[in-house]
């Protein structure tokens, strides 16, 4: 006797009945991978922390922007490391700057193929590692910041990103950036807001990966990892100022923000599998602990599952290569 209990293994039978039935889907449209390019170097340097990813010459990063873009991923974000920081982090400003050469080379390499993005934020280029610029005290001056992010934007723009991503977690950030980007004729760039990013220990290997300078933590500017609320109320204010996009940084750890977003709004909804979820994967399957390949589909479709539209991955290529396009 069938019981009706039954019906639903019923449909896990054969692989065509479960990818006939399959509620989450992942493909390459749906990923973005984010990249180092690192200044003064002549030949891709491996990031110990995170094995296969690199920060890249300028000739290396356009060659894995061609080839991210033949694999279908929906977008690349672009990070800049640079010879030279200061307190205010000039080198980001610059448009001679190694963040926003690097626009430029894979803008002109790619086009519109594919989505082409800017982390627009500080971190990278200042000699003390924070978001923003310091006040005499040694806090992060929100307003003084804000008036770099406006500038750092619209050298961004102008160099080709289409889509900027202010990570700072500054108040009024988008807001500042909306209002320059229009002032300077460039209406037509998106911004992601970061609009729950936690102070996350899962950050480690990234610090590596731009030569961070930052002594202490982000505690102040970044989300509580205990809190949940909160980010409602950020994401209100991000909307409110004119985000095209939204996201949610770590993935993995905050499926439960992720999904909290996701059904409050009609934006898309972006989450970042960050670096440590990257590494601890890797890490795992080198040990032969985990099937990494299994394990890496698992962890994006789980993302997928929990609201996001868009996912930033340091896989977004491999996994691309490995899927359908459909």
């Amino acid at each position: 006797m069938a019981f009706p209990s039954s019906r639903p293994r019923r449909l896990r039978a054969t692989p065509a009945l479960r990818r006939l039935v399959a509620q989450t889907e992942v493909r390459p449209r749906n990923l973005v991978l984010p990249l180092f390019v690192k200044e003064g170097v002549t030949e891709p340097v491996p990031i110990g922390s995170m094995p296969g990813v690199v920060q890249h010459t300028r000739d290396s990063l356009r060659k894995a922007a061609a080839e991210a873009v033949t694999a279908g991923v929906g977008g690349l974000m672009l990070f800049g490391v640079p010879l030279r920081r200061d307190a205010v982090g000039s080198a980001g400003v610059d448009p001679d700057g190694v963040l926003n050469v690097a626009l430029r080379d894979v803008r002109a390499e790619v086009g519109d193929a594919t989505v082409l993005m800017s982390d627009t934020c500080l971190d990278e280029f200042t000699d003390h590692g924070h978001c923003g610029v310091l006040d005499a005290d040694g806090g992060v001056d929100n307003d003084a910041t804000l008036a770099v992010y406006a500038e750092m934007a619209v050298a961004q723009a102008a160099s080709g990103a289409h889509v900027l991503g202010p990570s700072g977690m500054m108040d009024g950030q988008v807001r500042v950036i909306r209002e320059a980007l229009d002032a300077a004729g460039h209406a037509g760039t998106g911004i992601l807001a970061y609009t729950a990013k936690y102070a996350s220990a899962f950050y480690g290997p990234f610090r590596e990966a731009v030569d961070s300078q930052l002594r202490g933590d982000r505690m102040t500017y970044q989300q509580d990892p205990s809190n949940a609320r909160e980010s409602l109320r950020e994401l209100a204010l991000d909307l409110e100022e004119g985000a095209d996009m939204v996201m949610v940084k770590p993935a993995t750890a905050y499926l439960d923000v992720l999904r909290t977003v996701a059904d409050a709004v009609d934006v898309p909804v972006a989450a970042y599998q960050v670096s440590g979820e990257y590494a601890m994967v890797e890490a795992a399957a080198a040990n032969g602990w985990l099937d990494r390949d299994r394990t890496i589909l698992e962890t994006l479709t789980c993302i997928r599952r929990a609201g996001a539209d868009v996912v930033l991955t340091y896989w977004a290529a491999e996994v691309a290569g490995r899927l359908d396009h459909g």
